[in-house]
């Protein structure tokens, strides 16, 4: 299965070469117009995304699936995601206490890929009050076993292995290959 992965840089568009992928994925913090139009030029059969703690609070237009804490079986592989970051200032969208984050989790079903905007505790995050990863990731990434975790927010292009699972921080875009 080929994914395309978008993340934080509304650049991406510019980006994004004519192709044709399976599955179009936002990791958030970009606006759906921008959305749908790289899903345009890359021939996605679907589009599967979450929202960024910059993002409005309107729900996703048909046919952005919104993965917030929900499974999607696509080909065999079943996708799953949470939105949002760390709770960094007292109002706006999709920010969260680590707490609560936990308590979300706790009964998530595991999944072959686990899309979100933020990264894991101490894995591509940055020492600084916004771009802080959440240890509840962490602790749903040795439960569940996760093949991919796909997540944007940190502005850097990383990839690290945390026990079994490849963590993949995008800025921007990649094309990954992801085996049904």
């Amino acid at each position: 299965m080929n994914l395309l992965v978008i993340a934080d840089d509304e650049s991406v568009g510019f980006q994004v070469p004519e192709c044709n992928v399976d599955v179009l994925v936002s990791c958030g913090d970009l606006p759906d117009e921008l959305i749908f139009k790289i899903a345009q030029k890359c021939h996605c059969k679907e589009i599967l995304a979450v929202k960024g703690n910059h993002d409005s609070s309107a729900a996703f237009p048909t046919p952005i699936r919104d993965l917030h804490l929900s499974v999607f079986p696509f080909r065999g592989v079943k996708f799953g995601g949470f939105c949002g970051s760390w709770k960094y200032k007292p109002r706006g969208n999709y920010l969260f206490e680590n707490a609560e984050v936990e308590k979300f989790l706790a009964g998530f079903p595991p999944v072959d890929i686990f899309v979100t905007h933020n990264s894991p505790r101490l894995v591509h995050d940055r020492e600084d009050d916004v771009h802080l990863g959440f240890a509840a990731f962490n602790q749903y990434i040795q439960r569940a076993k996760p093949r991919l975790m796909l997540h944007g927010h940190q502005h850097e292009n990383v990839e690290s292995l945390v026990g079994s699972t490849r963590v993949i921080g995008i800025y921007g875009c990649r094309q990954l290959v992801v085996p049904d």
